[in-house]
Order: structure tokens, then C-alpha cells, then sequence
């Protein structure tokens, strides 16, 4: 379990840090993915927001449904979850995936995964998988783009200022021994990437696993997402899941699913 790190107030929020909305925004943000409640006190410290404040915006999130209370501690409410599942893009891309994702996990057994850019970011929108599935990710998970396949993916089909954002920004986050944190090494592999048309990682952010990934398009080439197979390393065969994820990226294109 990561541990979420206490952060100077308004961080990332510049000016907007001294409105109402940025510090709502601050107490929501401050969850993560293996949090399933938070004290009064972890979300001050995590905001740097004082406790009295985090107390009175939290109670007016919890009238609004943004969050629960749980005796002394706080969840996030059912009304963020609303929220979230009505963004008309996401929820168009998904439910046309959706189907196609199944057909892939009945035809593979493994976890077939739909993701999109968001920021320098991929973020996945849906997942297939049997229940016992071990591999690391979920739905509204986030993961850097120069360790997961479908990051890769999203990198070499997006515009090239992305890439270039992401190689000359920060250092790159190592997940593992395996992972790509070589500038020079990512630029290669993306070029391959566009060359083949699919990517794949080994091992870069779970050690046992490797994922395929192809770009999802539009008729008329606009990206949309990437979509990715997840399988332990001993059993994976590349080549094969490559082949069937190409076959759906090319039905979704020409069927134009989302326009």
C-alpha cells in the first residue's frame, strides 16, 4: 500500500488554492486508490489545510454527497461516483469497447484493460478479468506512460510534444528493476511503437507480468485510447496477443464506433 504524503497547502493549484472550490478540491484529491476511509486529521495533514476548515468543507461535501461519514472518518460518497460515471466521453468510448474487451478476455482468459491519455498519464477507463487476476491495475487507476504498454502506446500515437514533455520533465519513476527510465531508451521504443503499430512491456510496473498494447482510433485517425492484454510472463505469447488486439483496433476504426 502506498502511503499518501503530507503536501504544502495549495500545491498544484496555484491561486486557486484560497478559493472554496481548490481546497474541496484539495479533500478529494487527497484519497487514493487502497484508501478507504480518512480521519479529520489525515486529511489535514495531507491537504495542509487546517483541521477546522477540512471540518466545515468537509461536512458541506457530505450534505452534497461528495463524501460519507463513517463515524469519526470520512469516504468518498456515492455522489462522486455519479459524477464521474456521466462524463460523456469516457462513458461513450467504454460501452463501445466494452464488447469487444469481452470477446478478447473470452478468446485469451486474461485481463484485457481500456485506457486513455489524461495529463502525462494513462487512465483506465474499464477492465475484463477473472475475479483471481492479480495484476496491479484497476478502473480509475492512473500509471506513468513510459512503463505500461498502453502508455507507451498513447505516446507514440499522440502528438509529439507529449513525448517530449515526458522525456525532458522530470526523472522518470522507476516501478521496478525493469522499468524504462532511460529517456533515450523510451524514444526507441516508441519509434518502434509506430512502426509496428503495438507496444509491450515486461515486467515494468509487476514483476510476473507483461501486457500488448494497440491504439484505438477513430475513422479518420483521431486517437481514442489504447486498449491492452495483461498476462503472467510464463504464458504470455506476444505475438499472438498482439495479432488479436490489431484485428479489434482495426474493427473499431472501421466500424467508427465513436464519433
Amino acid at each position: 500500500m502506498t502511503v499518501a504524503q503530507g503536501r504544502g497547502y495549495g500545491e498544484g493549484l496555484g491561486q486557486g488554492a484560497n478559493s472554496v472550490l481548490g481546497k474541496a478540491r484539495l479533500i478529494l484529491e487527497s484519497f487514493q486508490h487502497d484508501d478507504v476511509e480518512l480521519s479529520l486529521s489525515e486529511l489535514s495533514r495531507r491537504t495542509g489545510i487546517s483541521k477546522p476548515s477540512v471540518h466545515r468543507l468537509a461536512q458541506e461535501l457530505v450534505d452534497w454527497g461528495m463524501l460519507e461519514r463513517s463515524g469519526f472518518e470520512y469516504r468518498l460518497g456515492m455522489r462522486a461516483f455519479e459524477l464521474g460515471s456521466r462524463v460523456p466521453r469516457f462513458r461513450v468510448l467504454r460501452d463501445a469497447a466494452r464488447p469487444f474487451m469481452e470477446r478478447l478476455h473470452f478468446a485469451t482468459k486474461e485481463a484485457v484493460h481500456l485506457a486513455v491519455l489524461d495529463g502525462l498519464e494513462a487512465l483506465y477507463l474499464e477492465k475484463v478479468a477473472a475475479a483471481q487476476s492479480a495484476k496491479p491495475s484497476r478502473i480509475a487507476g492512473r500509471m506513468p506512460l513510459h512503463a505500461t504498454s498502453s502508455g507507451k502506446v498513447l505516446l507514440a500515437f499522440s502528438p509529439p510534444s507529449v513525448l517530449e514533455e515526458v522525456v525532458g520533465g522530470r526523472e522518470l519513476r522507476r516501478l521496478t528493476p525493469h522499468t524504462t527510465v532511460a529517456p533515450g531508451l523510451l524514444v526507441e521504443q516508441i519509434r518502434r511503437i509506430r512502426a509496428n503499430g503495438w507496444g509491450v512491456e515486461h515486467e515494468e510496473i509487476a514483476a510476473g507480468y507483461c501486457s500488448v498494447a494497440v491504439p484505438l482510433f477513430t475513422g479518420n485517425r483521431l486517437l481514442l485510447g489504447a486498449l491492452s492484454i495483461a498476462a503472467p510472463t510464463y504464458r504470455a505469447d506476444v505475438p499472438k496477443l498482439a495479432t488479436a488486439l490489431t484485428e479489434v483496433s482495426r474493427r473499431v476504426s472501421s466500424a467508427d464506433l465513436i464519433n
